[in-house]
């Protein structure tokens, strides 16, 4: 049987996960606040 507490122990993140963490942290993402926010300002123009 598998002892879960000794697994979660020896658990190491893959190296890929954080660089891909980093690269989406570091991009700049449009969010729908983004483009409602632009769509409000268009409106009042």
């Amino acid at each position: 049987m598998l002892n879960f507490e000794e697994e979660i122990k020896k658990f190491k993140p893959s190296l890929e996960v954080e660089q891909i963490e980093d690269a989406v942290y570091q991009e700049d993402l449009t969010d729908m606040t983004d483009i409602l926010r632009e769509m409000m300002q268009q409106q009042t123009k």
